[in-house]
């Protein structure tokens, strides 16, 4: 048995991370701490202004562990891969999958190639970037080898040298054919070198070329020629454009800030390369209800420069933060050169910050506006929906819809929607079992008798475990069960409930002869339902689901069963045969075609069971 006051005083005073746990041995949180002993005591003492969202999670813990490191460091490393692994709770997280793009210049090569890559390696390759749009980087490496006429192949040089004839590349223009071995590595390096002065943004040169050649051309009467080289320089005019000036320095620096409400924060960034301002993203962190602008500033920086693959020299943050030191000596590490990490106060530099936080604003109040706009298509029209029935509330709707051709294969459906959006993972499927013909009510009393019997053993189950987890799909009965009809399908349903002993609201929706919503069909009344508010739009989203649902499961099993009627009615062949035969022919017409030598062609298919197939088509002829 864990007690936590004993353990508390076996802790070290030593650098470490803590990982706090509950019951379940779930992982609520992992922090860092220079001294272990006093940081995670910390926690168990009386409350000192930690926040309510801290002291949930100190009610939580059941259990602790923790691992020394040698230093601070390894902590802060340690921590950052953990909370990447875990992604605890009350740790505030970043929510980021993106890869940058990156401009490589394969160096370690002869004759190199500029290339599109998602990553960066430590090899002999020169890297540019990161970018913030990879099809920008990919209309740039494709500018650069017309320009400068770049080999795209994947040769090994100088192995096959001369194997070869050179490629259309070559006879259109696009590439010098280092491959002929009629080029120096010389001669090429020069043109590599002009690329990768492109790349760093020096234009100038390569200005003053095209627009010569482009004037040459034209005197020449070249007019072909003069309007290739015109497009080339729009090409390069419009990179040069996009490549803002922000700072004469010329260094590669992050410009970070952030703007918060009660429950999320937006993290802008500012990606300076070479002192021009290449491109900008935004990050939402999460379970930041209690936390300082510094604090999620600080778990930010932690938790993305430990994934990305480029570290700049400079980080320009909004706010101190507490851990800038043991970052900067992180992040220098991580580097190889020295990383400094400042916030600006004054100048050119702190209008850069600030522009960036009031860019973090901006996406927050959009997607402020965004997530009320969406709430009104799901919570408030589900609200709609309860107050036109006269309900004090609907968290949970189920709908059910019966699918079959003139009774073949019944199926039925139920989707599940909550807070007025579908939760796809509680959609259920069930073939008719009882009812042979086109009955639809028959085959609804069915699927809704399986439903909640299912449910209410469920319960029991849970009840005699003394299981307290989250309830399952049928465990969890809904607080309005919608019917695809009116009266019929509706009186059905509450035969079934009451037969049952569940006291569930069920409510139709009403078609009209064009098979669209008309209403709703509710304590025998049908109640009319404004076409344009969003409850009825709810409505027919639930009611078209339902019925694309079941018309799927249906086309499924009606598929399968095409199949199996022919080709398993032949003796010695079951479903492995039947795809090796299916999988080879391609179809039953071609499978009926085959003579017995080109049945047994298949390793599945022996000469008796060949023999059968023959036999079973050509005796049906």
């Amino acid at each position: 048995m864990f007690q936590i006051e004993e353990e508390l005083k076996k802790l070290p005073k030593s650098p470490g991370v803590y990982l706090m746990r509950d019951a379940r041995d779930t992982i609520l949180y992992v922090g860092k701490a220079v001294n272990l002993h006093n940081r995670v005591r910390s926690y168990f003492r009386p409350n000192i202004g930690r926040g309510p969202q801290i002291d949930r999670m100190v009610s939580l813990i059941d259990h602790f562990e923790y691992i020394v490191t040698d230093s601070e460091l390894e902590a802060l490393v340690l921590e950052n891969n953990l909370i990447k692994e875990y992604s605890p709770k009350y740790n505030t997280l970043l929510k980021d999958d993106k890869t940058y793009p990156y401009i490589k210049v394969t160096l370690g090569e002869s004759y190199p190639r500029v290339m599109f890559s998602r990553e960066m390696k430590k090899d002999r390759s020169r890297y540019f970037g990161p970018y913030t749009s990879a099809a920008a980087v990919k209309d740039t490496i494709e500018l650069i080898n017309k320009l400068y006429r770049l080999r795209t192949c994947h040769k090994k040089f100088p192995r096959d040298m001369g194997t070869d004839r050179p490629c259309l590349n070559y006879h259109i223009g696009k590439c010098m054919a280092p491959c002929q071995g009629n080029l120096t590595e010389e001669e090429y390096g020069r043109q590599l070198e002009q690329a990768m002065d492109f790349l760093n943004g020096n234009y100038g040169a390569i200005l003053r070329e095209l627009e010569e050649k482009m004037t040459q051309a034209s005197e020449n009467m070249e007019f072909e020629e003069a309007i290739t080289y015109r497009e080339l320089l729009q090409s390069v005019r419009s990179v040069a454009q996009k490549q803002k000036m922000t700072d004469s320095d010329g260094e590669d620096k992050d410009i970070i800030a952030l703007a918060k409400d009660e429950n999320d924060a937006v993290v802008q960034v500012f990606f300076v390369r070479g002192g021009r301002l290449i491109g900008r993203e935004h990050f939402y962190m999460t379970h930041v209800s209690d936390n300082t602008k510094a604090e999620i500033l600080q778990s930010f920086v932690k938790q993305f420069y430990a994934g990305t693959p480029f570290i700049p020299r400079e980080l320009m943050l909004q706010e101190e933060i507490e851990e800038g030191t043991i970052i900067e000596t992180w992040l220098s590490r991580r580097k190889g050169n020295r990383v400094r990490i400042r916030v600006p106060k004054i100048g050119a530099r702190e209008k850069l910050v600030e522009l960036a936080a009031q860019n973090a604003a901006l996406v927050l109040s959009q997607d402020r506006e965004r997530i009320r706009r969406e709430e009104g298509r799901t919570i408030g029209a589900a609200r709609e929906i309860a107050a036109l029935l006269g309900l004090t509330g609907i968290g949970r709707m189920e709908a059910f819809d019966i699918s079959n051709i003139s009774g073949f294969a019944n199926v039925g459906s139920m989707v599940v929607f909550e807070k007025g959006k579908a939760k796809r993972s509680d959609y259920r499927k069930f073939r008719i079992k009882s009812v042979s013909g086109p009955d639809d009510y028959a085959c609804m009393r069915e699927v809704l008798e399986r439903r909640f019997l299912h449910g209410m053993e469920e319960r029991e189950e849970r009840k005699e475990k003394s299981l307290d987890q989250e309830l399952g799909s049928f465990t969890r009965f809904p607080d309005l069960l919608l019917m695809d009809g009116g009266r019929g399908q509706v009186n059905i349903a509450l035969e079934v409930l009451r037969d049952l002993g569940l006291d569930i609201p069920v409510c139709g929706m009403v078609k009209d002869d064009s098979h669209r919503t008309r209403g709703l069909y509710y304590n025998n009344e049908e109640i009319p339902i404004d076409h344009r508010s969003e409850g009825f739009k709810l409505i027919t989203r639930i009611q078209d689901e339902a019925h694309r649902f079941a018309i799927e499961y249906h086309r499924s099993l009606r598929s399968k069963s095409q199949v199996k009627s022919v080709l398993d009615d032949i003796p010695g062949v079951g479903p492995a045969r039947r795809k090796a035969l299916m999988r080879h022919f391609g179809s039953l017409d071609e499978i009926r075609q085959a003579d017995i030598d080109q049945l047994c062609e298949i390793p599945e298919i022996n000469r008796r069971c060949g023999q059968e197939i023959y036999n079973f088509f050509h005796e049906k002829n």
